[in-house]
């Protein structure tokens, strides 16, 4: 019996030593990018793009440890993206490195809400709208998607330390606070949301200046979602119900947006397509027009009259909220017991 014992013993402490070597080709890279502060970037000092299918040579080594904290973002899914993969990571291999990585990614997520319970797109960079509370690109809910998880143990995330969750629970409860309060009111009735707002007062703000003041249709379905996720309580319900209501009021019935490729350039075009029901970006915050920014700061309401370069350099129309309204708002409803 001691002699099976000691046998078993051997073998777990091997697996575990074996474990923790096996390495995982790009969290092994992600390892490698992570900034001081726990976060990521999107980009280099130099302003290229993060590359984890580039070899990382002595140069972009250089290059990477020259990058510093003023680059860490939740923008284009940065940060959110390396903790998920650091997190599959260490499920399969049992790496440490992987997890403590994650760990120290979603610390940065933590550190840099803000009281409000909104995120900002960059931390600490509050350089121009760096700082604003943003939604856009889904930067904020893919933050507080990562902390859910974190919180609610899903998704692979119950390996994550005890102090972390309490921490995300709070984080998540904060977050959601500000998505009900920052909700667009027209004469007291609810709608959907801005892209980007002011940190401090919470009002709808403009980012850059093809993105102005406006409702942002697909970053509020994604906020619709998030909160569909959440416990129903008077609030949410009503909140995403007001939302739904907005979206089935607001489609663009007739229409479709497409998206080619000539000679490497991408091409888009708004055609007639009575099968197809689209929703554009942007709608004017008072009067729900549909409306489109260019590069000068100038606001359009005739998506032809917005010039060439924005016009297939942008995404101005999207259909994602027609599976949410005749889909998943309906699924959710049923599940919740709720009239719709």
């Amino acid at each position: 019996m001691m002699e099976l014992k000691l046998s078993i013993a051997v073998f777990s402490l091997t697996t575990a030593i074996f474990s923790a070597q096996v390495k995982d080709t790009l969290a092994e890279k992600m390892l490698v990018y992570q900034l001081p502060i726990g976060g990521w970037g999107k980009q280099l000092s130099d302003k290229s793009v993060v590359n984890y299918n580039a070899p990382i040579d002595k140069n972009l080594l250089k290059k990477i440890k020259s990058t510093g904290d003023d680059h860490a973002t939740i923008d284009n899914n940065a940060t959110s993206k390396e903790i998920n993969t650091l997190i599959k990571a260490y499920k399969t291999t049992k790496n440490p490195e992987y997890l403590k990585s994650a760990e120290k990614g979603i610390q940065y997520l933590i550190l840099m809400q803000y009281k409000n319970g909104g995120f900002p797109q960059y931390y600490p960079n509050s350089a121009i709208y760096r700082k604003q509370v943003t939604y856009n690109d889904d930067a904020m809910i893919n933050a507080l998607t990562v902390l859910y998880n974190v919180a609610e143990g899903k998704n692979d995330f119950e390996v994550v330390d005890s102090k972390l969750k309490e921490k995300s629970k709070i984080a998540v409860q904060k977050g959601i606070e500000c998505i009900l309060k920052t909700q667009v009111l027209q004469k007291g009735i609810p709608t959907i949301w801005a892209d980007q707002y002011n940190e401090i007062t919470l009002q709808p703000d403009k980012a850059r200046a093809f993105e102005p003041i406006s409702l942002a249709t697909g970053e509020s379905v994604g906020i619709v979602r998030f909160l569909m996720l959440q416990p129903v309580t008077p609030e949410i319900e009503k909140s995403i119900k007001s939302a739904v209501n907005w979206f089935k009021q607001n489609k663009i019935e007739g229409y479709s947006y497409n998206v080619s490729k000539v000679n490497g350039k991408a091409i888009r075009t708004l055609a007639e397509d009575k099968n197809s029901v689209i929703w554009a970006r942007f709608y004017d915050i008072n009067n729900n027009k549909p409306l489109f920014g260019d590069r000068d700061g100038s606001v359009k309401y005739n998506y032809n009259e917005v010039s060439e370069e924005r016009r297939n350099g942008y995404s101005w129309f999207g259909d994602s909220a027609d599976k949410l309204i005749n889909k998943e708002f309906p699924k959710w409803a049923e599940k919740n017991k709720l009239a719709l």
